[in-house]
């Protein structure tokens, strides 16, 4: 691309930006056409500058310098185009970032639009950083600092191409998923690009919404963070299960995600309290040594959550709740643990999670939803249904987040849903449709985010909520039940377990010549314990000729036990220690096995008791 230099009025503003030095018109170099008509890169060190100065001591930029001292929050460089046609453009910016990895905020005629990632980079890159629309005539655009301590060498803007047709598929990671969940696929498919369907996060934010602004969100954003094993064992407790049934029962999406405490090492100190063990900086816990040794303790562990979690999700399933499943969010921040040793043991535990639940819990009500924009980071088509990201711009940002858009699109090749599964401002519905962002949710923060008034003020909430572009609850269809519209036809139903009938065609065991028989066995098997607890697992398997349809395991501890918390079973007495079936684990065919665990606390020793098992 040739560099061109468009005709400009500049403010330089120095240091604090109480010395201001005009440029004289004149004394600007022009292109050779409008801005608009042609790709056109526009110098940092020619832009109007707040707070930041021209340095030219990094080899590699272009022009006469580069705009840096980027270190208070009103710093900010701005350029200015002139006599554009108007319509979209794309932004690309070119930069450094010897500091690591930075944001920065932008602005299109003092409007806000989100921001851009600067990535972590040796020496200059570029990064597309979304369309602008820019109006005809002059327009200015404003990169501001953020997390600031970053270089900006030069802006390129370009007319944006048509868009092609998107390309995403229905199809799903699982390919056993449940009807519903494959019809709900469908129908995210069917809506992309001609709706956006409203979410909100937390139920009593919710409850907010229909009593302030009388309408409801097609999405409930919920969270298996109460589930996390070490909160469970603090006495931490959770009926999150039970609200997504009750919206399912509304007819309404339910969305997870996990802030998934960390399974051991928690500091719990002033500051880092045992509750915050979510976060990096209230854990010791090291997910890249806890992944490079299957063997170890906390490799156990992560199993250990993993399962506690899958008992919940499969209570999901067992009521025909399908799951937009967001676990390991926002793993490229780093604050949270599962992304504080970079990108390859984030995608390892992702691809771990994703062959647990399916492979081994067989959980076939999830639709796996990636939470990250960063091509390092990406697990891999074969495990990711819809890429997502975050994003919370500052207060009246109400813009596209077009850049943010369009890096989940390139991320998943347009042919993955592109979701904003968190934000702080609700994108306008205007300029979503404007800036061609077809976001296929959103999903509101709770608390402030929907209340205060200053993020998402109430008139701009019941403009949102009574837009036509915009899906709320009362306005979702029968998305359990969506049709298949695909030309090749509806896909083949899941596989299925064979299911036997107890009749008189079923061969018989040994034993047992003529008369087919029920029966069940059990296996008993501490898989961690720590001092003063573990976790227990029991594999319950049919020995019998016929299928049964329900079971009890009976033991009595001999050392003190006691059973604190139970998952994929009912725990009806303790001394005996008696536990049934439920009800989607009830029926085993012959030879079938299911398993259940439980958390348990001891004192001395940990002997395992002696189990039996009756068959129903």
């Amino acid at each position: 691309m040739r560099r061109m230099f468009p005709r400009s009025r500049l403010t330089l503003i120095l240091g604090t930006g109480l010395c201001l030095l005009f440029v004289p018109v004149a004394a600007v170099l022009t292109t050779t056409s409008a801005a608009g008509s042609s790709p056109t890169l526009y110098e940092a060190e020619d832009a109007t500058l707040t707070g930041v100065t021209v340095e030219s001591s990094m080899p590699g930029f272009s022009g006469s310098g580069y705009v840096t001292g980027f270190d208070e929050s009103t710093d900010e460089v701005t350029f200015t185009i002139l006599d554009s046609p108007g319509g979209l453009h794309d932004l690309t910016i070119r930069y450094a970032t010897p500091y690591g990895q930075k944001h920065a905020t932008l602005l299109l005629n003092g409007s806000g639009m989100g921001e851009v990632v600067l990535t972590e980079v040796e020496g200059w890159a570029t990064v597309a950083a979304g369309r602008l629309n820019l109006r005809p005539g002059e327009n200015t655009v404003t990169i501001r600092s953020n997390w600031g301590w970053y270089h900006i060498d030069a802006i390129t803007v370009a007319p944006s191409p048509e868009p092609p047709p998107h390309q995403v598929t229905a199809d799903l990671a699982n390919p056993n998923a449940s009807p519903s969940t494959r019809a709900l696929m469908r129908y995210l498919v069917d809506h992309y690009g001609r709706n956006i369907l409203s979410g909100q996060q937390d139920y009593e934010s919710i409850e907010w919404l229909r009593g302030n602004v009388g309408r409801l969100p097609a999405i409930a954003g919920l969270d298996m963070m109460d589930y996390s094993p070490s909160r469970v064992e603090r006495g931490a407790t959770s009926r999150e299960v039970e609200n997504a049934i009750d919206w399912d029962a509304r007819g309404g999406i339910v969305t997870f995600c996990w802030h998934w405490n960390a399974p051991t090492g928690l500091i719990d100190e002033p500051g880092r309290e045992w509750w915050r063990g979510f976060y990096t900086d209230a854990t010791t816990f090291n997910v890249a040594e806890a992944l490079a040794d299957p063997t170890s303790t906390e490799y156990q562990l992560l199993l250990r959550d993993m399962d506690a979690i899958a008992a919940q999700l499969q209570r999901l399933e067992d009521a025909d709740v399908p799951v937009l499943w967001r676990p390991l969010h926002e793993a490229e921040g780093g604050w949270f643990w599962w992304g504080a040793h970079g990108p390859e043991p984030a995608r390892q535990l992702w691809r771990l999670m994703f062959d647990r639940f399916t492979n081994y819990h067989h959980l076939d009500n999830l639709i796996w939803v990636w939470n990250s924009a960063s091509p390092e980071w990406y697990p891999g088509d074969d495990v990711v249904d819809i890429v997502s990201s975050d994003h919370y711009p500052p207060v009246g940002d109400h813009g596209p987040l077009s850049g943010a858009y369009q890096r989940l699109v390139e991320l998943g090749g347009d042919r993955k849903l592109v979701a904003l599964t968190e934000t702080g401002s609700i994108p306008d519905p205007d300029e979503l449709i404007a800036y061609r962002a077809d976001w296929s949710w959103f999903v509101t923060w709770s608390g402030s985010f929907i209340e205060d008034g200053q993020y998402n003020p109430l008139d701009f909430l019941q403009r949102v909520y009574n837009h036509p572009y915009v899906i709320t609850l009362d306005e979702l269809e029968d998305f359990k039940n969506w049709p298949d519209t695909t030309p090749s036809g509806p896909p083949s139903s899941p596989s299925e377990s064979p299911t036997a009938e107890p009749t008189d065609s079923v061969p018989p065991i040994s034993g047992s010549p003529s008369q087919p028989v029920k029966g069940c066995s059990v296996t008993y098997r501490i898989i961690i314990q720590w001092p003063g607890g573990f976790h227990g697992e029991v594999i319950v398997t049919n020995t019998g000729s016929v299928p049964i349809d329900g079971w009890t395991v009976q033991w009595a501890f001999t050392d003190g036990q006691t059973i604190t918390h139970i998952w994929n079973a009912t725990l009806t007495s303790t001394s005996p220690v008696t536990v049934q079936s439920v009800a989607y684990n009830s029926r085993l065919d012959p030879s079938a096995s299911t398993t259940f665990g439980f958390l348990g606390t001891y004192q001395g020793a940990n002997s395992v008791p002696a189990v039996i098992c009756i068959a129903s």
